[in-house]
């Protein structure tokens, strides 16, 4: 399975799922589909026009997603995004809705408390929500 997050912050780098690929430049994503594709609000706009394939994009949901996909999922504050956070002050993720992971198995809606994280868990929405489709699933699931 292939994963990659463009524009991703250099302390994040040693905390994405194995295999996943921190991407610098739309260059490094061409040339192959990727199954997941996450990208952060800088990403996002920094992406461009550039000829990039996925299954499934992670994005933030304030705006259009920026290429296609079978499967899109957002990530943000907003009531509409299938990965947000219900508590900021202790943080905790929430499915909002029934998320497909690239391996096939499903996420049902429901919380994660969240341990003290390296900074506001709302920048590391992308992060997690990599975490959290591409990590082993486990009892309760590891997401940091």
């Amino acid at each position: 399975m292939e994963g990659a997050i463009f524009d991703c912050p250099a302390p994040w780098l040693e905390r994405l799922p194995p295999g996943v690929l921190g991407a610098e430049s739309p260059a490094a994503l061409a040339g192959r589909t990727w199954d997941l594709l996450a990208l952060t609000r800088r990403g996002r706009t920094a992406l461009g026009r550039a000829e990039v394939s996925c299954r499934t994009l992670l994005v933030p949901g304030d705006g259009p997603p920026p290429l296609p996909a079978e499967v899109v999922i957002t990530w943000g504050l907003s009531p509409r995004d299938s990965l947000t956070l219900s508590s900021l002050t202790e943080p905790v993720l929430c499915v909002q809705r029934t998320l497909p992971r690239p391996d096939g198995a499903v996420i049902e809606p429901q919380e994660f408390p969240l341990p003290p994280l390296p900074g506001p868990p709302e920048e590391l929405l992308p992060l997690l929500g990599l975490r959290l489709l591409l990590m082993p699933l486990a009892e309760p699931p590891v997401l940091w």
